[in-house]
């Protein structure tokens, strides 16, 4: 099979079909079969880039998630932040 652009869903997952082969048995860089992965996955990205997006998550509540995660209350932030009422 020739490298060729992914236009719609049957080519994006067959490119991740052949992509995941490689991803068991990774080719060596710089060779013909590493080039092939290397090109197949900087087409997967531009696919899924323009097909589903992430939008950037909104500051504060990136940080109250990252302090979710992490156990943290908005006292334990005063070192870094200053007073809890900022």
């Amino acid at each position: 099979m020739q490298i060729r652009p992914i236009h719609n869903e049957a080519d994006y997952k067959a490119t991740l079909r052949e992509v995941s082969a490689f991803f068991e048995k990774e080719p060596e860089p710089e060779s013909p079969e590493g080039y092939r992965f290397e090109v197949l996955l900087t087409l997967v990205e531009a696919y899924e880039n323009k097909h589903f997006p992430i939008d950037l998550p909104d500051p504060v509540e990136a940080i109250k998630f990252r302090m979710e995660q992490s156990g943290l209350t908005a006292k334990d932030l005063v070192p870094m932040i200053g007073r809890i009422n900022r």
